[in-house]
């Protein structure tokens, strides 16, 4: 039966170090094999003939990186079918995300992978390179078969994909106009870029609650509360997520010199990052707090820690004196204003009259009543705002966009626009005259916050380096499908997990 070849990893290492004490070859193959094709099935059966026995680990599900709608089986069902080929001895499923641990455990003779990994120095995640280091530690050799090669990631878009019908639609037009390469070249050029980043510093504070029942004094909803989570948020989740892909990072923000927070915030930020902070005397650091309801994630309440005021004269000439000196230094700027008072009329126009490259997020938020506009700023490089920011810069709650957008975008001097639109994607406004909509490819939203931060990241850097703006909005899109997948500003984008999901998406 084939449940009878799946072993627990541990159980696997003993059947392995009994096999290679009767002096069988033990060969090890190791991948996530989503949906079993004949390219597997010939790998694993020129495995096979390398030795006596065959043992196949695989990528747990929470380790399954190739995109959104990943894997496409479960593990267990991943182990079944592989368990079902006679050439296979044994299936286990691993702990870990990469074979390095695994092979350390099993210490097979032999460890195989299929000829599309010959050339170790292509792989993009640099899994192969490390393993190969494991295998000659453990005293076994790396070997490759030959044969046709399939991809799981292409039948599965082709014949599985969970995309409604018009993303799929985009995605085979997409491919006709950009390559693969293109995209990942672009991803590479940002790598260079020496950024400045600027805005308001706030703490995301999760509190995860059980409703227990209507008060009996007040009609009031009861709850019990379960635990709390601390993100760095603001411009800090921006500064981390343009960490992952610039080269250095420098920070700006103000922090509230009553309960400043400032080693927690430190202790988030990525290691590329320079912070530069300056205190608002008799102010707290900002704190949003949001309860949810623990089971659902639902929101029920949100309460503001903050003085909304602008920061004082004298914190303005000291944050002035201070971007004088490293705007000169800086690619671009960055500013990711909330209207929480970071980003004063002085240093509004010194970045617009000094800054090499200026890209601008300005959010309408329950805090700031609508006042924080985009055309606060004379001069915006890059413009990025959500519908219904761009619908109250323009008093109007109805009509098209894209008439809006080509108004707005020249009088802001813009080279590019984008407005974002949630579910319906992005709309990308060119200076010369190019117009272009990419959809959404959120397959799962656990949490809106931090989506629109995440796509200002990454095409803030992108149209500061010339990327052709389908491509800026498609890379965009990718980033915000991987932030509404987890709580808040609960990690930063990550670049490698980025270019895997492209790759899926786009074979």
């Amino acid at each position: 039966m084939p449940e009878a070849k799946i072993l627990d990893l541990d159980k696997l290492a003993s059947v392995v170090a009994k096999a290679r004490a009767q002096g069988k070859v033990v060969v090890h193959c190791h991948g996530v094999f989503d949906l079993l094709h004949i390219g597997h099935i010939r790998y694993f059966e020129q495995a096979r003939r390398m030795g006596d026995v065959l043992v196949v680990t695989l990528t747990p599900d929470q380790y399954v990186d190739k995109g959104p709608h990943r894997p496409a089986f479960t593990q267990d069902l991943r182990a079944e079918a592989i368990a079902s080929l006679s050439c296979v001895d044994h299936v286990a499923i691993n702990r870990w995300p990469t074979a390095e641990e695994t092979l350390r455990l099993l210490r097979p003779d032999l460890y195989v992978k299929g000829s599309e990994f010959k050339e170790i120095t292509s792989d993009m995640t640099g899994k192969i390179g490390r393993e190969e280091k494991v295998v000659r530690e453990v005293g076994a050799r790396l070997a490759f078969t030959e044969d046709i090669v399939f991809s799981s990631s292409n039948l599965i878009n082709t014949h599985m994909s969970l995309f409604p019908v018009e993303v799929k639609e985009y995605l085979n037009l997409f491919k006709t106009r950009y390559s693969l390469n293109a995209v990942n070249e672009a991803l590479s050029r940002l790598s260079k870029l020496k950024v400045l980043v600027i805005g308001d510093t706030i703490i995301d504070t999760y509190v995860y609650c059980e409703a227990i029942g209507k008060s009996s004094k007040d009609p009031v909803l009861a709850l019990r509360h379960q635990s709390e989570d601390h993100f760095a948020g603001g411009v800090l989740a921006v500064a981390n997520h343009v960490a992952n892909f610039a080269g250095h990072v420098e920070l700006f923000t103000v922090l509230g010199a009553v309960n400043t927070r400032q080693e927690f915030i430190t202790s988030s930020l990525a290691s590329n990052v320079t912070p530069h902070f300056f205190l608002r005397p008799g102010a707290p650091t900002i704190v949003k707090q949001r309860f949810l309801e623990g089971y659902s994630l639902s929101k029920l309440l949100e309460i503001y820690y903050m003085d909304q005021s602008d920061i004082p004269d004298e914190t303005i000439r000291e944050v002035t004196a201070a971007l004088k000196e490293k705007l000169k230094e800086c690619d671009l700027v960055v500013v990711a204003d909330y209207g929480h008072g970071m980003m004063a009329k002085p240093i509004r126009h010194l970045l617009c009259e000094e800054a090499k490259f200026l890209a601008v997020n300005t959010q309408a938020n329950a805090g700031n009543r609508g006042f924080n506009t985009i055309t606060r700023y004379p001069r915006v490089d890059f413009g990025c705002i959500a519908e219904h920011e761009m619908r109250l810069e323009m008093r109007d709650a109805e009509g098209e966009l894209r008439p809006m957008i080509e108004k707005l975008a020249p009088q802001l001097k813009s080279r590019v626009f984008v407005v974002t639109r949630g579910k319906k994607g992005a709309l990308i406004w060119t200076g010369e005259g190019e117009f272009v909509i990419v959809p959404a490819f959120a397959m799962k939203v656990v949490d809106r916050v931090g989506a629109g931060d995440a796509f200002l990241s990454v095409t803030a850097l992108a149209a500061a380096t010339g990327v052709p703006p389908e491509v800026l909005g498609f890379i965009g899109n990718v980033a915000g499908a991987q932030a509404v997948e987890i709580i808040g500003n609960q990690k930063a984008i990550d670049k490698l997990k980025l270019q895997k999901t492209i790759v899926s998406m786009l074979k």
